[in-house]
């Protein structure tokens, strides 16, 4: 039932020395593409990376360590990674932090149930799913747990009572907000500040919460935050292809993704209908897609590209020095294969590629949209929120 994201970058350049498959018989599977080329630079749906500088939100403002290197005797500007991991040694809490998951039901849950099942610190306490109230919770080995169907109302309420200590709202979008809502009456009178891990797409432009993608994200600011969206699949494997060279291109990229059904939920429609989908594609949110606008948002910026002679291995280190100690970004040589990320908690960044002009250039990023593009993201962002190992009960 995964869905795994892979997608391609393609950067045209201009001279500026300045710092700065097919697979439709795999249900399980996603590629993406990222098409720069300044040819299309007037088209309608070049809009990913268009927004202003100034739009630019905190989550994507790095401070850049730089370091020289040199190429065929010319001198580049590389950065090294300006936001390392925080390890074991960095964590500051070693006691059990009681979890409540609301949309247990969905692909997104039961994937951020097993990870906690395995996880040292995180407990699971309550589990709501309307679908399947009253039923046991399959797959959780630490405690007994029947579902239930909570409202807004019993949230709060266990929450003012100081029964849980982080939230997770696994809902579709457009539906969190009375839970949201309801917890922040509580916060405003209580001493207990639980912490908010929103999945859907709805706080992602809320600039009073934290949009964070760890490996982009400061660090230290998830840290201290209550409010966490999630980012999307798509926005996570598109940014972290971009990011590396995003003060360096010239043109503004496309994104286009073909998915695996698991990222069309799990309540019957066409988009998951397997004898639909066999040996077929469904074209669907062909403008305006959410993660579009998401990435726009939270990465856009009018760049330039570091000038030619660059060759593709120049561009592999760019990636390399960037995610430098990443354990859930890693950077390899050929373009990454779809069915080696099925089940996978890290995106892989590889297939660096300069075309003869050397003002293109291409990255293929894959990722397992329910692990590194969901769930695995949102563990990692727990783990920081709440005092442990960045990496802590991730495989």
């Amino acid at each position: 039932m995964l869905s795994i994201r892979s997608m391609a970058l393609r950067a045209s350049a201009r001279q500026a020395i300045r710092p700065s498959a097919p697979i439709a018989t795999a249900p399980s599977s996603t590629r993406y593409l990222l098409d720069n080329a300044r040819s299309f630079s007037s088209s309608p749906t070049r809009s990913l990376t268009s927004a202003p500088a100034r739009v630019r939100t905190q989550s994507t403002r790095r401070i850049r360590q730089e370091t020289a290197i040199h190429i065929n005797n010319k001198r580049y500007i590389t950065t090294t990674n300006p936001n390392p991991p925080l390890d074991k040694k960095n964590s500051s809490n070693d006691v059990p932090s009681r979890i409540g998951l609301i949309g247990a039901r969905g692909y997104t849950g039961q994937a951020l149930i097993d990870l906690l099942n395995n996880h040292p610190f995180m407990d699971l306490r309550y589990v709501s799913s309307r679908e399947l109230v009253g039923q046991e919770l399959q797959g959780y080995t630490k405690r007994k747990i029947i579902y239930d169907n909570l409202s807004p109302e019993d949230v709060a309420q266990l929450d003012k009572d100081k029964k849980v200590d982080c939230w997770i709202l696994a809902l579709p979008n457009g539906v969190c907000a009375p839970y949201v809502d309801a917890l922040d009456r509580v916060h405003q009178t209580s001493e207990h500040k639980s912490v908010i891990v929103d999945l859907s797409a709805d706080y992602r432009f809320n600039e009073s919460w934290t949009y964070s993608l760890p490996e982009l994200t400061k660090r230290s600011k998830i840290c201290q935050s209550t409010r966490i969206s999630n980012p999307g699949c798509y926005a996570t494997g598109a940014q972290l292809a971009i990011a590396p060279i995003v003060d360096l291109i010239a043109a503004s990229p496309t994104v286009a993704g073909i998915s695996g059904y698991s990222g069309a939920g799990t309540k019957p429609n066409p988009k998951n209908d397997p004898n639909l989908l066999r040996d077929n594609l469904i074209p669907y949110s062909l403008t305006g897609h959410i993660h579009e606008q998401e990435i726009s948002h939270h990465l856009g910026t009018p760049v330039a590209f570091i000038p030619p002679p660059m060759s593709s291995r120049d561009v592999r280190q760019l990636y390399q020095d960037r995610y430098a100690g990443e354990k859930l970004v890693k950077v390899v040589g050929d373009a990454p294969l779809v069915r080696s990320i099925a089940q996978q908690h890290h995106c892989e960044l590889g297939g660096f590629a300069m075309d003869s002009t050397g003002k293109r250039v291409v990255v293929c990023a894959t990722i397992d949209n329910l692990n590194k593009g969901a769930s695995t993201q949102c563990l990692q962002n727990m783990n920081l929120a709440l005092g442990y190992a960045e990496f802590e009960g991730i495989p």
